[in-house]
This record gives structure tokens, sequence and C-alpha cells, in this order.
């Protein structure tokens, strides 16, 4: 008990001492874990994003149905101006109707296999035999001549065995190593166009592969065992881009299977069957936003943002990515709605399309409202914004924030973090940055966004990107306990007297996604 009563003292002399630097609404942080604890509508939100509209390829038709299940249910929240809001030129919708692989020779067995979005159908189910490229590349391609014609082909892989079984697949973060976790995910321009030539390589030796007879491309990574399968897409939903070949991921030991059987002279045949449709009556890329609009004469004009993109791949349902973070900020902003908020500024929610392509929804948001990275020629809203707060790894608990090296927000976040040391989030809170999601386009424009240290579960491992990324691999409680904190963060940000404190400006063309080719 003495030991219990130790750690409590200690937890409010902290949480006081952040209080006085930062006031913090006691009360209100109460009644937002009260809202969640007595009404929460997690599982209601995850199972119609998940189950209800599928997956959510941009342009998909599962996209759609979320786009509109959002607008209708912020609308029956009572949110205002909730509704899709285009951003751009995206390009070529695409959903997989059927899509099977098995061996017949030298026996029957299904294999788990998942096609690859924006590629082709077969024509009809495809049976022929597998070949085995020692590389993929046009020189390889050309150096197997006609015995190409009418195969299946698979691609050598680097490596021949699967991931020893010793080593958990999920995690969490210990305490003390929250305020010290170094850069994740950042990916500089620099870093990308290195990455083109191979991006665009693989795309023309598909095409390649394609014209000179091949009926069908496997391929698998290394992570995919287990049953799990990692896919993601190409390049054929952009404008003027061809679609690739049909083309399946499929499991590594399923793979490496047939890799010894090719290479034991035998002869492997499989029967393919792959059927998608793709849709181009309309290119427009869509965001879907909803407000509470703001009370205060002087500050009702500026905003607080939360978010997430909507868009998923299409091996799962995207429920770890990225309907984790869209199901806990529409909880957050429906718990402040329940409440009868009367927030100082406008609390604006936007969920983000074309995400897993490069950004392009909150990119193209951004462009359109606050400023262009390539020129940071600032329009009128660019300074009317506080704040902008991204959930986008998985449905693992808020354990912290990154701050982007915005060290002027540090003692902030710890004051709005300490009231909830008792649910995990015990002021981790790291000038590090974290990167390849949406807060990076208001980062790049100069205005403060965020996203929150979560601890990592299963998602890099078991559902970033892969077939297991359905409902039954969310953690209900972590995100629950997420949309405390979102919401918690979201209100004092609105609430506050002084917008939060900025990073000075970067120079014109350091932050510029816009590239000649379709990431």
């Amino acid at each position: 008990m003495n030991k219990l009563l130790s750690i409590l003292s200690t937890a409010l002399l902290i949480s006081g001492f952040a209080a006085a630097q930062e006031p913090v609404d006691m009360a209100m942080m109460q009644k937002i874990r009260d809202e969640e604890k007595n009404n929460s509508q997690i599982t209601m939100i995850a199972h119609n994003l998940t189950d209800v509209c599928g997956p959510r390829l941009t342009n998909s038709p599962g996209y759609n149905r979320a786009l509109d299940w959002v607008t209708a249910t912020c609308q029956q929240w009572g949110l205002q101006n909730a509704g899709r809001e285009a951003w751009g030129q995206f390009g070529k919708g695409w959903s997989n109707e059927q899509g099977t692989l098995a061996l017949r020779v030298p026996y029957y067995e299904n294999i788990i296999a998942y096609p690859v979005p924006w590629c082709k159908s077969t024509k009809k189910a495809v049976k022929a035999e597998l070949v085995m490229l020692d590389a993929f590349d046009s020189a390889t391609i050309d150096k197997m001549g006609d015995a190409i014609k009418g195969k299946i082909v698979m691609i050598k892989p680097g490596g021949v065995s699967i991931p020893d079984a010793f080593k958990a697949y999920a995690t969490r973060y210990g305490d003390t190593s929250l305020d010290k976790l170094p850069d994740e995910y950042m990916v500089s321009r620099k870093e990308m166009e290195g990455f083109l030539p191979l991006i665009k390589s693989g795309y023309y030796t598909t095409l390649y592969l394609e014209k000179k007879g091949a009926v069908g491309l496997l391929r698998s990574s290394r992570g995919s065992i287990d049953g799990t399968v990692f896919v993601d897409g190409g390049a054929g939903y952009g404008v003027g881009f061809e679609a690739t070949m049909p083309e399946m991921k499929t499991s590594r030991e399923d793979y490496l299977k047939l890799m010894r059987l090719v290479q034991d002279h035998k002869k492997v045949e499989l029967e393919m069957n792959v059927q998608n449709t793709f849709y181009d009556k309309d290119l427009t890329g869509y965001n879907v936003v909803a407000e509470i609009p703001g009370t205060d004469p002087t500050l009702k004009s500026e905003v607080v943002m939360l978010g997430g993109h909507l868009d998923s791949w299409a091996g799962g349902t995207g429920a770890t990515d990225n309907g984790a973070g869209c199901i806990v900020t529409l909880e957050a902003i429906r718990i402040l709605k329940a409440l009868g908020v009367q927030p100082k500024r406008t609390i604006r929610i936007a969920l983000w399309g074309g995400e897993e392509q490069g950004l392009y929804g909150s990119y193209g948001y951004v462009k359109k409202h606050f400023a262009d990275a390539a020129d940071m020629q600032l329009k009128p809203e660019h300074g009317k914004i506080s704040a902008y707060y991204n959930l986008d790894n998985g449905s693992g608990k808020i354990r912290g924030i990154y701050t982007q090296g915005n060290d002027a927000v540090n003692a902030i976040f710890k004051a709005w973090l300490a009231p909830f040391a008792d649910m995990g989030a015990a002021g981790g809170v790291t000038n590090s940055n974290t990167g390849s999601t949406d807060h990076i386009s208001f980062d790049a424009v100069g205005i403060p966004g965020f996203q929150f240290i979560q601890d990592p579960l299963e998602y890099e491992t078991r559902t970033h990107h892969s077939n297991m990324d359905t409902y039954d691999h969310l953690s209900i409680p972590d995100m629950q306990q997420a949309a405390v904190i979102m919401a918690a963060f979201v209100y004092n940000t609105a609430m506050r007297a002084e917008k939060l404190p900025r990073k000075p400006l970067p120079p014109a063309g350091k932050f510029v996604f816009d590239f000649d080719f379709p990431i």
C-alpha cells in the first residue's frame, strides 16, 4: 500500500508541475474518459469500416462505400460540413472479383495467393507450366527465349528458408524507451528518387515479360509465412500507365516448394484464375471531412485537425492500416460531440485517400488549403491552423508523441499526456521524427503536424499490407485508450489561448512529393 501511495503521489506531482506550465482541464479529461468507458462506439465503427465496406483501395467500390458510410455517420452524430472533398486526379480504381491459384501437376494442392492490385485478369482459368527466372530483368527474359511463352513465371528467391519461429510477432514499448525513440520511417525525396529507377524497372520489366508471351507472374516476400501474405500494388492506377499482367503474391512456404520442384527438373503445372474490374469513369481522388464548428468570436476561424488515411490495400480489409487510425479519430470526434463541447477553434476531421500510393490525399489537401511545398507560397488558411494530429501505426495504444523536432511543444505535450499515465501514456515525448504518413504533408509546409507513438503489437510483422489486416487483428482496448488521448489532445488544442508554436518555415522544394511516375 505504501508503495502504491508513493507511485500515485509521484504521478500527481509530475502532473501538477506540468499543469502549472500548461493548464489542463482535468474535469474535461475525466468526462472524455467516462464517455469512452460508458458509450464506446469503437467496435461499431471498426465493423463497418472493415467487415462491411471491405478492402478500401483508393477509387475502388470499397473505398467509395467507406466515403459514403463516414459521411452518413458523421451527419448522424451532428457534425457539420460532412462529405467528400476532391484533392485532385488520382486515377483508376480496381477490385478483385476472383483470385485462386492451385498446383495441378505433379499433384493437386491449393496455394495461398492473392492478386496484386491493378493487375490484369487472366482469360478465365489458365493452366500453364511454371518456369523460373534467375533474375528479373529483360536480359534474363530474353535468354529464356520461346520457353517463356504460355508459361507462368516465378523469380528465383534470394533466401531459401523462412524466419525461425522463436521470435514473437507482437511487442510493446518499455516505458523507459519512449523518450529516446530514433527517427522512424523517414524517407527523403533524394532517397525516393533513388528508389524510383528500381520501381520503374520492375514495372517495365513486367510489361516486357507479358510482351514475350508469359501468361502469369508469381512473387513472394520472405515475411509471408504462417498463412500471412504481404501484397501491395503497382503503377497501373496511373492515368496513361498500362495495367500489368496477371500477378499473384504467394505464401513463402508455397513459393519455396515450387522453387525446389522446378530446380529438381520436375514438371510443375499451375492453374491461375484472376478476375478483376477497373473503374475509370471518375479519376478524381477524394478525402472525407467533417467538423465541429468553433464558437469563439475571435478564434472560430482557426482550425485543429485530426485524421488518418482511409484507403488500404486489397489483401485484407485494411483494419490496422489504416482502419485503426480512422476508427480512433472518428471515435475521438464523436466523444467531443457527444459531450457537447463548444470549442473555441473549429475541430475538423479528415480521412485521406491515396496515402498508400504516396500521401496523395493529404498532400493535395495541404496544397489546396495551405501551401505548396514546392514554392512555399502561403495561402491565408496557413496562418489559421493550429495543429494536425495523425494516427497510422496500427491499433496499438498511444504511448507518447513525436514532436518532429519542434522543441517548443515538448512541455505542452508532456502536460497533456500526464493525466493518462495510468493508461500507459507515461509522458513519452520524443523530438525525433517519424514519416511515411500524412502528418508529413503538413510538416512539409511548416504546419505543426504530429504522429503519436504507438505500441507496435504485430503491425509490421503480421498485418501491415497483408491478408491478415482484418478486424480480428485489431486491439479494441488499445484503440479505446487511443481515442481518449486523441480527443484530449484535440480538445486542448482547440481551447488553448494561443495556437501551438511552430518551427521555422522549411525552404521551398525541401519536401516535394510530386513524381513523374505513379509510386
